[in-house]
């Protein structure tokens, strides 16, 4: 039982002797993993009432999909971070019309500096702000304006302007695993809008604007060189 003790003693004194191995200037941090993509609630209206349908709420879903980003730290406290990610498809719905009205897919490229707060410790929390630009790549119909092409005897259609432009900010942290890896959580705020317009037999018919304004929730695992 003393010779337990004593080597439970030497063990937990080693452990607490390793000291934590810190992000240092002229580290890069790179971090792959995935960030649940949540827009805001009532993402905008759309008039319909020339088609009986009065003003529609429209809402934007919630969407998982991988994400990675790349960061350079200046010092043990500063550093800049580009976040990428693989193209997220959304399902956008229109009240009034059954199920997905239209999809769209994007890519919320985002370029922040960041401020960590403890370098020295293996928790590291920090903050970050910065500027979102996002490209619409793809956007289609769905079972909803299907469905209103049928109720109406129309040909309808959807059509996303390409980019948007907005702020950024976030708040994480990377916890040191040894030298090289570690583990990073963080929530972020982006401001992402643009505008949805409907086309009814190849004429603009009404447009929405969308507000996105999604908070993004990550989980990465990070290696440092």
């Amino acid at each position: 039982m003393r010779t337990f003790a004593s080597v439970l003693a030497l063990t937990s004194a080693l452990l607490m002797a390793v000291p934590a191995s810190a992000h240092e200037a002229g580290d890069w941090l790179v971090r792959f993993g995935g960030s649940n993509i949540d827009p805001k609630s009532s993402n905008g209206d759309l008039d319909l009432t020339p088609v009986g349908l009065g003003v529609a709420d429209v809402d934007v879903d919630s969407q998982i999909g991988v994400t990675f980003n790349i960061a350079y730290m200046y010092t043990a406290n500063w550093g800049v971070e580009l976040l990428a990610a693989l193209p997220y498809e959304h399902d956008i719905k229109v009240e009034g019309l059954p199920g997905t009205a239209a999809t769209v897919t994007h890519l919320p490229p985002t370029l922040s500096i960041q401020y960590h707060f403890l370098p020295d410790g293996m928790f590291q929390p920090y903050v970050g702000a910065g500027v979102n630009l996002t490209w619409f790549m793809d956007d289609s119909k769905e079972e909803g304006l299907r469905a209103a092409d049928d109720l109406l005897g129309v040909t309808t259609g959807i059509d996303v302007d390409s980019t948007s432009v907005g702020l950024a900010a976030q708040v994480g942290f990377d916890y040191i695993i040894n030298d090289t890896w570690f583990v990073n959580f963080d929530v972020r705020w982006i401001d992402i809008n643009t505008d949805a317009t409907l086309i009814v037999d190849g004429a603009d018919f009404a447009t929405a604007d969308v507000e996105i304004d999604p908070i993004v929730y990550g989980i990465h695992v990070g290696y440092r060189f």
